[in-house]
């Protein structure tokens, strides 16, 4: 209570929820949860992963899903549409719609309005912000329910949803949003170009919870020997993620088999997604199939216990064909804290975390030859490895923790609900 008022809950709306390859957003969640801001969360769409990561269960909270697809629901759709075009500020909304439908005349942008239509109409009183997550599509869905409510929104931008959307659309939005985070500084010049209030976007790394991820033991072998050398002692090579084209997993694969006969060495990737297929096909194409091992998505525990056991991780992000691309992927910071040496590329910003020859090792994007030269100078040289991880672990301990971002996210949600009142 603040003067005998109630606070204002904030509708947090996520494309997905709860998903396991977005623990950074759950965290973000419990966070806030934890630093006493009232919520309710609103999910575009059903969950689709078997598990779920003990935060969620710690976050303890039940999304209203919306329709993901109009026709699976058309009778809540409409119901809907009569509620919401009774609110003040619906004509208002329907003429942006409108506006940016004839620039863009797809499904997809149809869908967000009839989505937009159900949130507005379904908002609980209390609500006094609307804080989305992606700043495409479910970015539209809270900025046309806002209009509509004449509530403010705004947004926390990851990667995919800046880069693949285009500029007009990301300049009226950032025109529009109360606030913008996003979570690396190549992010933030881009957005900070299009604003036309460059103050508007913040940069809030999203950290890791070291209490989730704790160091290994100081007494423990900080890497084994393994050199590559002796077939029956193969270095222990590890990848998280998506199995999507910006992972670079193709270039992984050409890059392992240029390594020489005589390294011997093992593969495990965690992650599922459409490319496993072409995967395992290219794999056995290049003869190296017998030593990798797809082993689909995992929950923390499962994950935290791979990163303790591997002597090597490895991430070869690249920006697609479609300019989609990583931020700063949470698992390079899962790897460095439990001391294990990291070999990735330029892109985005992993330099910003990954400093090359201090903290890991990078090579240029779409470079299978200098990632495999990479590749193999750290299988060859365990004290190497050692000496690279203790400094990556070091890093991201001093300056990639949450607890910063989470706070700088709560303040400027008060400051927009302090306005707003």
């Amino acid at each position: 209570m603040e003067h005998g008022i109630a606070r204002p809950r904030v509708a947090i709306v996520l494309k997905g929820y709860p998903r396991l390859s977005e623990t950074f957003i759950a965290q973000e969640i419990l966070g806030l949860k934890q630093l006493g801001l009232p919520m309710a969360l609103v999910s575009l769409r059903l969950p689709t992963d078997e598990r779920e990561h003990p935060v969620h269960g710690e976050i303890a909270e039940v999304p209203n899903y919306l329709p993901e697809y109009l026709y699976t629901d058309p009778l809540r759709v409409f119901r809907s549409w009569r509620i919401a075009r009774k609110l003040p500020f619906y004509a208002e909304a329907r003429r942006q719609f409108l506006k940016d439908w004839r620039r863009d005349p797809t499904h997809n942008r149809g869908r967000r309005f009839g989505q937009a239509l159900v949130l507005a109409a379904e908002m609980p009183g209390d609500v006094g912000l609307i804080y989305v997550h992606f700043l495409h599509t479910p970015g539209s869905v809270a900025r046309y329910a806002g209009r509509m409510l004449g509530l403010p929104f705004a947004v926390s931008a990851h990667a995919k949803d800046i880069w693949t959307l285009q500029d007009w659309e990301k300049r009226e939005k950032l025109a529009d949003c109360a606030f913008l985070v996003t979570c690396t500084e190549a992010n933030a010049v881009h957005l900070k170009g299009l604003a036309p209030d460059p103050a508007r976007v913040g940069l809030v790394y999203h950290g890791l919870d070291f209490g989730r991820f704790p160091p290994p033991a100081a007494d423990a072998p900080d890497v084994d020997s393994r050199d590559g050398s002796d077939p029956t002692r193969p270095v222990r090579l590890l990848t998280v993620g998506r199995l999507v084209d910006k992972k670079g997993y193709r270039g992984l694969f050409d890059a392992l088999a240029l390594l020489p006969a005589d390294c011997h060495w093992r593969l495990d990737i965690i992650g599922g997604g459409p490319l496993k297929s072409e995967l395992k096909s290219r794999a056995k194409t290049l003869g190296i199939a017998d030593r990798v091992a797809f082993l689909g998505a995992m929950a923390q525990a499962e994950v935290l216990g791979r990163y303790r056991a591997a002597d090597i991780f490895a991430l070869n992000c690249r920006v697609s064909d479609d300019g989609d691309r990583d931020g700063l992927p949470n698992v390079l910071m899962e790897a460095q804290s439990q001391r294990l040496l990291c070999v990735s590329t330029r892109v985005s910003a992993v330099p910003e975390l990954v400093v090359d020859g201090e903290t890991g090792l990078l090579v240029p994007p779409n470079d299978p030859r200098a990632l495999a030269e990479a590749l193999a100078r750290a299988i060859a040289d365990p004290p190497l490895r050692r000496r690279l991880a203790a400094a990556g672990l070091d890093r991201v301990t001093r300056h990639f923790g949450y607890a910063a971002g989470v706070k700088t996210i709560f303040r400027r949600i008060g400051e927009t609900l302090g306005r707003g009142r």
